[in-house]
């Protein structure tokens, strides 16, 4: 078959055909059986593949820039470093097919079927994969900055490394997901579903998390610094180490949380339910605790200084050793709930009189 001489394909059935390098731009081929044909390094660009059959079909190096593929069956096919700069994939399936290194950079791929892609490195920068199905998809050191990803489908996603600077995951579904060292710099995570998903080392700075649902996740030394996460749901969560430095944490859920060592200098904790967490040898120096829960909160050597306690429930609390020299509104009637203050720092004034009217607050506490 003389392919330059004969661009209009719709239909045809080229099932194994060998067409590596071949020239095929702008050629149509929509609804054209290429199941397991040889299309390497081929060249596509602007054709019409609307529909076509590419189950494990071999595009190792094509040019598929601005080529449109909607509706296409990409099952199991093969497109490492393939040029799909700009290509249309709406409702594509790509259900384990490999794109590793492949530059998708613009793509367009709503609603498209990604189940257990491999996109390892691959360049999604500025694509559209607004309720695109990604569960299991491997997007380790993937660049997905400024990616719409909306109501996305990222269930036990492997996003290691990945670049998500100022990508659009509100609501996205990244239950179990891999975020392990990823950046997500001001990223826009509103009602996002992160239960479970692995952010250790995770770089959050000023990213958008409000209402986001982020229970049981594990969120060790990840960098939150100015985020907002008004409304969050941070229950069980693992953040030891993380820094939370003047991050806007407004009525969030932290009950049961593991907080140690966590920085939350300055944080906007105004409202916020701390039932039970653990704050042992945090930072929250300056931290805004106005009408805070912090009942049965660990908070055994944590620096408090400077801190509003304004309308905070203190009850059963454990201020072993923590620092609370200068804090603000914080009253006789607060701290005379709480569960131990032996070996605690307070302003003198407020020291001489809970030892005469609470002295059994600063005896040594049953551990």
């Amino acid at each position: 078959m003389d392919i330059a001489e004969r661009k209009d394909l719709r239909g045809a059935n080229l099932q194994g055909a060998d067409l590596q390098e071949a020239k095929l731009q702008g050629a149509n081929l929509q609804g054209a059986n290429l199941e397991e044909a040889n299309l390497r390094g081929a060249n596509l660009e602007e054709a019409n593949l609307r529909g076509a059959d590419l189950f494990h079909a071999d595009l190792t190096e094509a040019n598929l820039q601005g080529a449109n593929l909607m509706e296409a069956n990409i099952e199991k096919a093969t497109l490492q470093l393939a040029k799909l700069h700009l290509a249309n994939f709406k409702e594509a399936n790509f259900k384990e097919a490999n794109l590793q290194g492949a530059d998708l950079y613009g793509a367009d791929l709503q609603g498209a079927n990604l189940q257990g892609a491999n996109l390892y490195g691959a360049d999604l920068q500025e694509a559209n994969l607004e309720g695109a199905n990604l569960e299991g998809a491997k997007l380790g050191g993937a660049k997905l900055g400024g990616a719409k990803l909306e109501k996305a489908y990222l269930i036990e996603a492997n996003l290691q490394e990945a670049n998500l600077e100022g990508a659009y995951l509100i609501e996205a579904n990244l239950m179990e997901a891999n975020l392990i060292e990823a950046n997500l710099e001001g990223a826009k995570l509103v009602g996002a579903k992160l239960e479970r998903a692995k952010l250790e080392r995770a770089y959050l700075i000023e990213a958008n998390l409000q209402e986001a649902n982020l229970e049981g996740a594990y969120l060790i030394e990840a960098n939150f610094q100015g985020a907002h996460l008004e409304g969050a749901n941070l229950k069980w969560t693992y953040l030891q180490g993380a820094n939370l430095e003047e991050a806007h944490l407004e009525r969030a859920d932290f009950k049961g949380a593991s907080l140690e060592r966590a920085n939350l200098k300055k944080a906007n904790l105004e409202g916020a339910y701390l039932v039970e967490a653990n704050f042992q040898g945090a930072n929250l120096e300056e931290a805004n605790l106005k009408k805070a829960n912090l009942e049965g909160a660990k908070l055994q050597e944590a620096h408090l200084e400077r801190a509003d306690f304004q309308g905070a429930n203190l009850e059963e609390a454990n201020l072993k050793k923590a620092n609370l020299e200068g804090a603000q509104h914080l009253s006789l009637d607060q701290l005379s709930k709480v569960k131990t203050l032996y070996d605690t720092k307070l302003d003198k004034e407020l020291l001489i009189k809970l030892k005469e009217k609470y002295p059994a607050l600063f005896e040594v506490p049953d551990e």
